[in-house]
């Protein structure tokens, strides 16, 4: 479970440094509402990642599969980001796929060699 846990960890941090960086990109590029839209995306990203995670933890122990709380984080911010007029829903999805990145940046390193 220790290798569970470091890996977890170094998701959330990977997702976190992504979050800031693109953030900041993003700012800069379309002004600060897209960027706290896609703010919002990112974080309900890693809300949905540490659910994820929460999940696979208990699968060995009491669950048997797993559970669909996570599932409820991206409809419930995907229907707020189309019934709020203030909102846009690129940026809220892409920020969302934030995570998704940190999977592959995660990919990459166990794939390329290391100097």
């Amino acid at each position: 479970m220790e290798e569970f846990y470091q890996l977890c960890r170094e998701l959330f941090t990977t997702t976190l440094v992504l979050m800031a960086i693109a953030f900041g990109a993003v700012w800069l590029i379309y002004g600060l509402n897209t960027a706290l839209n896609y703010l919002l995306g990112a974080s309900a990203g890693l809300i949905y990642l540490r659910l994820l995670a929460r999940s696979v933890e208990r699968l060995g122990s009491d669950q048997k599969k797993l559970g669909k709380a996570q599932l409820l984080v991206v409809v419930v911010v995907i229907i707020v980001a189309v019934r709020w007029q203030e909102l846009q829903i690129i940026p809220v999805f892409l920020g969302f796929l934030t995570y998704k990145a940190a999977l592959l940046v995660h990919l990459l390193r166990g794939i390329l060699p290391s100097p």
